[in-house]
């Protein structure tokens, strides 16, 4: 029985290890992708909104490569799909409202 809970505390110690570089990255990734807006973000949010209506303007969509547009295309269905969910989880209903 002892051999059993220093092979499991091995194996344990192990995963840890292995897992430590991929937890790393996450937690990088995490800290900058999920933080909210700060005040000083904003010029930035401007500045990219003005150059979306700016390209759509000047049509410069039309110069996308197939990759670009379909990336486009996913993230903005992705969002879509958040929002409809948000609207799901706030109705607590799939249909409709609980009047």
């Amino acid at each position: 029985m002892a051999g059993l809970a220093t092979k499991g505390s091995g194996l344990v110690n192990r995963l840890l290890t292995q897992a430590r570089p991929q937890l790393d990255v996450f937690l990088k990734y995490a800290k900058v992708e999920l933080t909210p807006p700060t005040p000083a973000d904003i010029p930035a949010i401007r500045q990219g909104l003005g150059n979306i209506i700016k390209g759509a303007k000047t049509g410069a969509y039309k110069n996308l490569t197939v990759r670009e547009a379909w990336l486009n295309t996913l993230v903005t269905a992705e969002v879509i799909f958040w929002f409809y969910i948000g609207e799901c989880i706030g109705k607590r209903h799939i249909v409709g409202y609980n009047v």
